[in-house]
């Protein structure tokens, strides 16, 4: 079977929109490993090739099992595993056969680094020009900053994000979550997905760069460029909204809830329901620039009024009046929420004792769809042994 008709074939058997399309993955721990996942729940054939002691994140999180631990589950399913030592040349001619045969390369190495493996840009592009080399960094390497290395937390920090995060309490701090990580990487898998719809029209392929750095500050900037959008500037950066110490889960007289009054709707019915409609006609609270300059005053208020009336109260008092209004859930309890429930969101895949629990993609598409939840494949283990392996030997 010669390679467009091995490629006819697996679009035909791979469910999802990118059904036959080949990445090798030689990235690691997070911003990578989440933008092939996302490339590999679209049905793409993510193959991941790790040095032999394998990707960090094999021994991260809990494990029933050396090698499979939680967060490499979760960020690896759908993938299968091959083992090569890309520090021995002599592993390049079967690298070199790979490359040959794929559509898109992922990595998340220092670019120095990567030319050193075999997987730099210009020799990937030699043996393949029809391949897109993705690689994910730092910081844009046209810049100084381009050689340092780069992690979620630095660059929360670098980015203005853990500034942000610090704003009320006084004390810069991180988001408890790898966000810059799996930002990146959602953009890095939307980057990719555009040069490959390039390559397809064109039949070329290109080296694409998308830095963490760059990424994050114009995530950050979106509702924060407050009087530096403009040129001379009107003021510092800001949305009030935003940064005021009063948006936050409120108190209520037995728990904690979540309301986002927002919009001039949400005020007049709120205020209206609670006998405080008035308050619309003063001249801080009349407009939508006049309230979110005076955004502390409401939220207060808010803060006050929630305290009198309990958590159950408010959820059917807000849903009632048609305002955002949510209860705070810890992680665990997502487990058992009734509408991830009733979506299926949750799977265990696996066969006999060797289970594990799994999140189903979120996107639908009604006309190439997605693998069914019971279909999703288990990361392969370190050289291709077990549940996502597709018969690929290791090379060590």
């Amino acid at each position: 079977m010669g390679p467009d008709a091995d490629r006819t074939h697996r679009r035909a058997v791979t469910p999802g929109p990118l059904a036959g399309v080949t990445v090798l993955d030689f990235s690691t721990t997070f911003s990578g490993p989440f933008c092939t996942l996302q490339l590999a729940d679209l049905g793409a054939d993510v193959v991941k090739i790790e040095a032999p002691g394998g990707d960090i994140t094999r021994g991260l999180g809990t494990s029933r099992e050396p090698g499979m631990g939680s967060v490499f589950l979760a960020c690896n399913r759908g993938k299968s595993s091959v083992v090569l030592d890309l520090k021995d040349e002599s592993h390049w001619e079967v690298l070199d056969s790979l490359l040959a045969n794929a559509d898109a390369l992922v990595h998340n190495m220092r670019p120095p680094a990567a030319e050193k493996l075999g997987i730099g840009p210009q020799r990937v592009l030699e043996i393949n020009p029809r391949l897109v080399h993705l690689a994910i960094t730092g910081y844009d390497t046209r810049g100084p900053y381009g050689p340092r290395p780069a992690y979620d937390d630095t660059v929360q920090a670098m980015s203005g994000l853990a500034w942000l995060q610090g704003l009320n309490s006084g004390e810069p701090t991180y988001v408890a979550s790898a966000v810059v990580d799996k930002v990146t990487g959602m953009s890095a898998a939307m980057a990719l997905i555009a040069a490959l719809y390039a390559a397809e029209r064109s039949g070329v392929g290109q080296a694409v760069e998308v830095p963490m750095f760059e990424t994050m500050v114009g995530f950050n900037l979106t509702e924060q460029w407050g009087g530096r959008a403009f040129v001379p500037a009107l003021g510092d950066t800001g949305y009030a909204r935003m940064r005021t110490e009063y948006r936050r889960p409120y108190r209520t007289s037995d728990g904690v809830i979540s309301v986002l009054v927002y919009h001039e709707g949400h005020w007049r019915r709120f205020l209206g329901a609670i006998g405080k409609g008035h308050l619309l006609e003063r001249d801080e609270f009349r407009t939508t620039a006049a309230r979110n300059d005076n955004i502390d005053a409401l939220y207060r208020m808010l803060a006050e009024e929630l305290v009198t009336r309990t958590t159950a109260e408010w959820l059917e008092f807000f849903e009632r009046i048609d305002v955002p209004v949510a209860p705070v859930k810890s992680l665990d309890e997502l487990f058992d929420d009734e509408h991830l429930e009733a979506v299926e969101f949750f799977h265990e895949v696996g066969d006999g004792t060797d289970r594990y629990l799994m999140a189903r993609p979120a996107f639908r598409f009604s006309g190439t769809p997605v693998a069914e939840p019971r279909d999703m494949r288990l990361p392969g283990r370190l050289g291709g042994e077990g549940s996502g392996s597709r018969g690929r030997p290791a090379v060590s």
